[in-house]
């Protein structure tokens, strides 16, 4: 069966404020991002992971790099964060003075009402369903039913909360009310075949390891 280990890439150079940071400005980890994603990395070792793909930003990549050090990174574009277009590189407060109007509308129907200049919440759920129905496709076609196929995704704040209604039958239009991402946090879905469609939420947004919890592994009640 497929698990899929999900986090959002550590704190950034641009997140303090924190900006709307989507595909065309770049960031790099702070040291508070690296340590977190360190972090994250010493609670998952002995974890085993046989796959990490990351989304191609440098923010993701540093952290998929730090969590899993001398691991093959697959970067996948359809793990990129939404674009924020004219959003790109504004606070909300920014947004709400020179795009109110716009912003009420998204704010509203973030599925069907795209940033101007960028794209709407069904423009990203596109991308990453189709990136799970490959991974779900890729884990059946290894034939081994018994066997915990550990995947781990490095992604962004938009991006993570759709891909999780996407697998949880949320609806698009509730991902930023109905779930949170923290940086370097790790979420835990399970694909079970016999479970039918769509994934189990093993585990949501924990970030115990970041705040001295001891946190080792994963662990939840199966």
């Amino acid at each position: 069966m497929l698990t899929v280990l999900l986090t959002r890439h550590g704190e950034t150079d641009r997140s303090r404020p924190e900006q709307y940071l989507g595909q065309r400005l770049e960031a790099h980890l702070t040291e508070t991002g690296i340590q977190a994603a360190r972090a994250l990395g010493q609670r998952l070792e002995g974890v085993s992971i046989v796959r990490v793909l990351s989304s191609p930003s440098d923010r993701a990549v540093e952290t998929a790099r730090l969590v899993c050090p001398g691991a093959e990174v697959e970067t996948d574009e359809r793990l990129l964060e939404g674009d924020y277009g004219d959003w790109e590189g504004h606070t909300v407060e920014q947004i709400e003075a020179g795009w109110p109007e716009e912003r009420r509308a998204w704010v509203l129907d973030p599925e069907d009402v795209a940033i101007p200049g960028g794209e709407s919440g069904d423009d990203v759920a596109r991308r990453v369903r189709a990136l799970l129905d490959e991974l779900v496709a890729w884990e059946a076609a290894l034939s081994q039913p018994d066997i915990d196929s550990m995947v781990l995704l490095v992604g962004h704040s938009t991006t993570n909360r759709v891909l999780l209604c996407i697998s949880l039958g949320v609806p698009v239009r509730d991902y930023r009310t109905a779930f949170r991402q923290s940086w370097a946090n790790l979420t835990v879905l399970r694909f079970d075949p016999a479970d039918g469609p769509g994934a189990q939420l093993m585990l949501a947004n924990d970030v115990s390891h970041l705040h001295g919890g001891g946190s080792s592994g994963i662990t939840w009640e199966g």
